[in-house]
Formats: structure tokens, sequence, C-alpha cells
């Protein structure tokens, strides 16, 4: 079996679950100093992007994102090859999903801990809502 060192480029974000996420944005905003990228209300839910630094990963308090843990989210340089890849060694996938960035894919790894990968399609996208703040 090949190996898959490479294939991860870069864990880009860190989604964190927010039951409020209006005041964790104060938390990190105010209290810690992170600098806010967007915090966008859309489709009944609330999702802000912050960065404690200026590299990657950015972290993304998310309203509709179920459960406790938080999902690590990996670049791939193609999706649909990883995730072909992926199946062949039995990992299975726990959800599709869109981004602003791209189409994405949260794996399931049978364990507490949360994968993702996804497919950077849209950058002008992500350039567009830079500083959007909807609350």
């Amino acid at each position: 079996m090949r190996s898959l060192m490479g294939v991860f480029e870069r864990l880009d974000f860190v989604y964190l679950p927010s039951r409020d996420v209006a005041a964790d944005l104060a938390r990190f905003t105010q209290g810690l100093g992170a600098t806010l990228a967007f915090a966008i209300e859309r489709f009944g839910t609330r999702v802000a992007m912050v960065r404690l630094n200026p590299h990657p990963p950015a972290l993304l308090l998310a309203q509709h994102l179920q459960g406790e843990a938080p999902i690590l989210v990996y670049r791939v340089r193609d999706l649909e090859a990883v995730v072909s890849e992926l199946r062949e060694r039995r990992v299975e996938l726990a959800q599709r999903f869109e981004i602003p960035h791209g189409p994405g894919a949260e794996l399931d790894i049978s364990g507490p801990q949360r994968l993702a990968v996804y497919q950077l399609t849209r950058p002008e996208r992500v350039k567009s809502i830079e500083g959007r703040r909807d609350f």
C-alpha cells in the first residue's frame, strides 16, 4: 500500500463547535487578541473565522457543527482522488460538505477524533468574504 505522506497538504482549519458564536467570537478577539477574518450568518446558522497568528490553521467557530470535538480540516490537491484512495484503505466518509473554499468530506475514523479533507476550488470566494461581519 502506498504512503499517503504529502497527500494531506496542510492543516488549513480547525472547526470548533460553538453554542454561541457571537460570545465565542468576543472571547477570541477581545480576550485572546485574535484577528477576525469573517463572521457570517446565513441559512439559519452562524460561522466566524479567526486567526491567532498569520499562519494556518485558522479557527472556525461553527454553530451548526454537531458534537463536542473539533474537526481538523486538511487541504488536498484532488478531493475525489483522495476519497477514492481512502475508501480503498477502508476509510469511509461520515459526510460530504461545502465550505466557501470548496468541497470537502469528513472522514469516519471510528474514534473521538475528527478529520476532514477539502479541495480549494474557490479562492476568489475566500477573498470576497474576508472582513465580512454579519453579527
